[in-house]
């Protein structure tokens, strides 16, 4: 007999998620990386350059962390730290080429995995469980609104469109 737990949304989400980061994290070995270094790589793809701060603030980790992480992709060659002139204390990063090619993997990867993931979902069924997903976890963060990089486009579409 099941534990009730085990029968619960959350535990079918725990157990989802987890099956999902070991999968991302089976590509990532054969990249050459370790689970949380895909986000750095991708957050940088996303801009020229950013301070440490920035990091950390859309990793939401601590500033040490960003700071260790990027250590390990600086000695990789994926990622520079440059100071920023005039105020030594400010640290910018950036993608080397070598890591923006990293980052490009990590997208195709990504995609790969998504792909497997939702395999016999149709799109209004992907749609329906991004929308949910998201309304979960706004009500997990309690009244705090998600940052707006966690805005999905399709978010405009009508439950009629999605209905089930």
């Amino acid at each position: 007999m099941k534990h009730p737990v085990a029968r619960t949304v959350g535990w079918a989400l725990v157990h989802a998620a987890r099956l999902h980061r070991t999968r991302i994290g089976e590509r990532l070995t054969a990249l050459g990386l370790f689970p949380g270094q895909e986000q750095v790589l991708h957050a940088l793809s996303t801009v020229d350059a950013m301070t440490m701060g920035e990091l950390a603030y859309i990793l939401r980790v601590k500033p040490p962390t960003a700071s260790k992480t990027v250590a390990r992709l600086a000695a990789q060659g994926l990622v520079e730290r440059i100071a920023e002139p005039g105020d030594a204390r400010i640290v910018i990063v950036r993608l080397t080429p070598e890591g923006a090619s990293r980052a490009a993997a990590i997208d195709k990867l990504w995609v790969e995995v998504e792909n497997e993931l939702l395999e016999d979902f149709d799109n209004k069924e992907r749609k329906r469980l991004r929308k949910l997903l998201r309304r979960a976890a706004t009500n997990l963060a309690g009244a705090q609104a998600l940052d707006q990089n966690d805005e999905d486009p399709d978010d405009d579409v009508d439950d009629a469109d999605v209905a089930e």
